[in-house]
């Protein structure tokens, strides 16, 4: 916690600073607001994911920047998906080759607002993916974990394209694409699968792994083993688990909203810390994926929307019992920091 409020939270907000300042500049109205929007209600994404530069602090010059960039990129069009003018999945799909090329050296840059009216953006996007290319020229074992990043972003990429189309497609199309990926994960079922897919935590854990020099792929392999579909899962579970409410009333998609009641919930959502927990003792230096898997519990389930849901606020209770030292001190941190906001 010393390196996070001494180094990287500052670092992590300098850099978004600089973001803003571009995003400001974009000549079409509607880009801007959306770009700015994204780094105001998602700041925390930004924080949260630039933690794992504190494992690695003589390379945060490279991981700092890193994170910072291809997260923001995914707020940005998930922003431009979820609260724009297009529901065009040729658009979306347009859209999110900016994530791929990001994380491929030397890709060449596209015009990633090809189908979309708003297109002026003063080189934000193209900027965005030429600073994740160069801090990636500069992880000496990038080579090793390309394979697993590029996988993993392409399955975000998916999912962002099939859950943001029109409401009467989109479940079909994430069922049918489950189905073709039903062996990655046989014990979940397809919002479970939907939602480990949506996590960006397994490419932050493969950066900070390339930072280090001579990583063998095996090594590299298995961080993508533990981390997908177990830890990601849980993640992104934590986060629809909050927002139930939240989506029924936008009538947006959630995946906690097809269990069939909050016992199954409930049951579902142990299962994922228990698998989460398990995955991180078959990791190098476990402690520390494990303060990540208690903070992801801790900084979700103190959020004031659980509140505010009775149910949610039971299962937050029954999870929380008998939490270890770790997990309550994170509890207590969130709390802290959100009432100091």
């Amino acid at each position: 916690m010393h390196r996070v409020y001494r180094y990287v939270l500052p670092e992590v907000r300098a850099e978004l600073a600089q973001w803003r300042s571009a995003a400001e500049q974009m000549p079409d109205e509607e880009l801007r607001r959306q770009a700015i929007a994204s780094m105001t209600d998602k700041q925390f994404h930004c924080e949260g994911g630039a933690v794992y530069a504190a494992a690695n602090l003589p390379e945060r010059h490279v991981l700092i920047p890193l994170i910072v960039a291809f997260q923001t990129i995914s707020d940005y069009l998930d922003n431009l998906c979820d609260r724009s003018t297009s529901m065009s999945e040729q658009d979306f799909r347009q859209l999110h080759m900016s994530m791929l090329d990001a994380v491929t050296p030397k890709a060449r840059l596209q015009d990633y607002y090809a189908y979309r009216e708003e297109r002026e953006d003063n080189a934000y996007l193209h900027q965005l993916v030429s600073k994740c290319q160069s801090c990636i020229a500069e992880l000496p074992s990038y080579g090793v974990v390309y394979p697993y990043v590029k996988e993993l972003v392409g399955y975000y990429c998916d999912l962002q394209v099939y859950k943001h189309v029109h409401p009467d497609l989109r479940e079909q199309k994430l069922l049918d694409w489950w189905k073709a990926h039903q062996e990655l994960a046989p014990n979940l079922s397809w919002n479970e699968f939907a939602a480990a897919t949506g996590s960006t935590l397994g490419v932050f854990t493969l950066f900070l792994q390339a930072s280090k020099s001579g990583l063998t792929v095996e090594e590299a392999l298995n961080v993508r083993n533990r981390y997908f579909p177990a830890i990601c899962g849980l993640h992104i579970l934590l986060d629809y688990l909050i927002d139930q409410a939240e989506d029924i009333e936008g009538g947006d998609l959630n995946f906690c909203n097809y269990y069939e009641s909050s016992a199954q919930t409930l049951d579902r959502m142990e299962y994922m810390v228990n698998e989460s927990l398990h995955a991180c003792t078959k990791l190098d230096n476990p402690r520390f994926h494990r303060m990540i898997v208690e903070g992801l519990l801790a900084l979700y389930l103190s959020d004031p929307k659980v509140k505010e849901q009775q149910e949610v606020k039971g299962m937050t209770r029954k999870i929380m019992k008998r939490s270890p030292m770790t997990r309550l001190f994170f509890w207590l941190n969130s709390v802290w920091i959100r009432n100091k906001s």
